[in-house]
């Protein structure tokens, strides 16, 4: 065996030269410098990681790796280039926009030609919201080209319906061009510079959801927005799940798959989805079913209970080999709990790599209280269905800081006060202030122009000329039964110092409805806040208990405050669900609106009666 593993370590030497020595005849110095440093290097990291993988497969995931740094390096130098002089950069986007988009219906219609500078174009361009786009994205969705971008696009995404409805937009060439130099790559380096230990040959655990794109005759494709790059066939090599599991179309039958696979690998050295709940739901998963997935790595084999194409199951099959060396380390670790589980299951592990901002937040947390205590998370990018909006650039900040990417839109600013102004003035990149809290408007590569986004973020630094924001909150996400706008973000501080007042109890999921919504159920004369909380560590609470996040959050808003004061705003109806309810209700937030997993952003407050009819029916105190 160890003379086996000599041989192969030699051969991959080799081969690795020989592919640098290729690629230096039909590629510029720079990439074949970045593919041929260390290769002596490279290849004794060959030689530690080589236990059951092919040298075919050792040399791709390399030479990735050592792209992917060049690429890295190579974009955050732009990147801060870019930031330097903000209204040269943010002007060139903008400009390098309308001239692409000139010859279009739309382009024609608002003289892209003769906008000269950003202040023109703010002045003639009124701010916009998905309604003034309905039409002309049905006809793009029809298969009419040069509608609104010149650029034949590639998909026709929905967004998370938190305003009250999901709505369709384009995904293009340019975008996702964008969201991989400037975004992927650039993260990157960041992991690169921060996580040194995660730049080697582990693979991935990558948890993707299946791909439901659909057709229908000539028109665009509809689903999610192609910005999971690792789904395609050509970076599977970095990960653990194989190529028949992009086939599967159940969304539990997949996430079987991704830990079935991702069990296999005791070398495995990230564990990677684009949102937190989706890796938190995956833990959960394995609590449920880890002895049925432990029977599988010991006998080598598919289970039964997965619904599969005969194929997709016999190509599976193949891959899988009996292992019970492997299952008995699990079962080992599984019985102890699940604490702490991520680093037991796979000691080499280094990182977890989701978002966990906004909505996702809670279950960050929780990831890190739990599953993966023990493990930093780094929560990479803010995007969103429309395009790349920042970047982190601070993974060890416990709150998360995003830059906004200069090249990837055109940003405008609204004041927080005026947002519910019609057209108010807006203010540009270099004009905003820090501390201050603002509604993002867009201008992308995939065809919205002044687009009033809804999403509020705060300055909280400048970056060179660049601001750097937190995410707050959407503005269709706020209760409001008597003008006082209480934000998501503001609801959630006061929920969490009232669990703080509870002991025991620890915060799993939540979520919100104004009485208006629940008719003759609601509980109460006065319009009031229906709170839903999934707890873990208690079942009940006292009403005194209850009546603590009230008085919390009347703390925190002094307009919330005056109303319980005066009597026009009932108290607070707090009630528990059952584990696993809010998750139960996600999927059908989905299924209700056609959501894609990779778009979907949870509902904290809950506009359909028979959402809240859901929950209430789920109530255990």
């Amino acid at each position: 065996m160890m003379s086996t593993c000599r041989l192969l370590y030699g051969v991959g030497a080799v081969l690795l030269a020989a592919l640098t020595m290729f690629i230096a005849c039909v590629t510029p110095y720079t990439v074949t410098a970045a593919l041929g440093v260390a290769i002596l290097g490279g290849t004794a990291v060959l030689w530690r990681t080589a236990e059951d993988r092919t040298v075919f497969g050792l040399l791709n995931l390399y030479i990735t790796m050592r792209m992917m740094t060049w690429l890295g390096k190579r974009q955050m130098r732009k990147l801060n280039e870019d930031t330097l002089d903000i209204q040269r950069t943010q002007q060139e986007t903008l400009l390098k926009r309308l001239r692409k988009n000139a010859d279009t219906v739309f382009g024609r219609h608002c003289e892209f030609s003769s906008i000269k500078d950003t202040e023109d174009f703010c002045q003639r361009i009124p701010l916009s919201t998905h309604e003034c786009y309905a039409e002309r994205l049905e006809r793009s969705a029809a298969g009419q080209w040069k509608v609104l971008v010149s650029e034949k696009p590639v998909v026709l995404s929905t967004t998370s319906a938190t305003s009250g409805s999901s709505n369709l937009v384009l995904s293009t060439k340019d975008a996702i061009n964008e969201f991989f130099f400037q975004g992927v790559c650039v993260c990157a380096d960041v992991r690169r510079q921060t996580f040194p230990s995660t730049h080697s040959l582990q693979r991935v655990l990558w948890l993707f959801p299946p791909r439901t794109t659909h057709q229908l005759g000539e028109e665009l494709p509809t689903g999610p927005t192609p910005f999971t790059l690792f789904t395609s066939k050509h970076m599977l090599h970095l990960c653990t799940t194989p190529a028949p599991a992009l086939r599967v179309q159940g969304g539990r039958d997949l996430q079987y798959l991704h830990l079935l696979f991702g069990l296999k690998d005791r070398h495995l050295g990230t564990v990677e989805s684009i949102a937190s709940s989706t890796v938190l739901y995956a833990f959960r998963a394995l609590q449920e079913r880890w002895e049925e997935l432990v029977d599988d790595v010991e006998f080598g084999r598919i289970s039964g209970n997965l619904t599969l194409d005969a194929g997709v199951r016999k190509a599976l099959e193949r891959l899988v080999r009996p292992d019970p060396g492997r299952a008995a380390e699990l079962r080992a670790q599984l019985s102890q709990g699940f604490r702490g589980v991520a680093r037991r299951l796979w000691p080499r592990l280094q990182l977890v790599v989701a978002i966990d901002s906004g909505p996702e937040q809670i279950y960050g947390e929780l990831l890190k209280q739990l599953y993966c205590e023990g493990l930093p998370l780094y929560s990479p990018l803010c995007a969103a269905p429309e395009g790349l909006i920042g970047v982190n650039l601070w993974p060890l900040c416990n709150a998360r800081h995003y830059l906004l990417c200069p090249r990837s839109m055109f940003c405008e600013f609204l004041p927080e006060e005026m947002v519910e102004t019609e057209q108010p003035p807006t203010l540009l990149m270099g004009q905003v202030e820090q501390g201050q809290s603002y509604e993002l408007v867009i201008t992308n590569a995939a065809g919205l122009y002044r687009y009033r986004t809804g999403d509020v973020v705060k300055v909280v630094e400048i970056h060179n000329q660049c601001p750097v924001v937190e995410f707050q909150y959407r503005r269709g996400q706020t209760l409001n039964v008597r003008g006082e706008q209480v934000s998501e973000d503001l609801l959630l501080s006061a929920l969490k110092k009232a669990v703080a007042l509870w002991p025991g109890a620890r915060l799993v999921d939540y979520c919100c409805a104004e009485s208006g919504i629940l008719e003759d159920s609601s509980g109460g004369a006065q319009p009031h806040y229906q709170v839903f909380l999934e707890l873990m560590g208690v079942r009940n609470l006292t009403e005194e208990q209850r009546y603590k996040l009230d008085c919390c959050l009347q703390g925190d808003s002094a307009i919330y405050k005056s109303f319980r004061i005066k009597g026009s705003i009932g108290p607070m109806r707090v009630q528990l669900v059952r584990e696993g309810a809010i998750q139960e209700l996600r999927g059908r937030m989905m299924s209700f609106w056609n959501i894609s997993p990779n778009e979907f952003k949870m509902h904290r407050v809950i506009r359909y009666k028979g959402h809240a009819d859901f929950l209430l029916g789920k109530t255990i105190s």
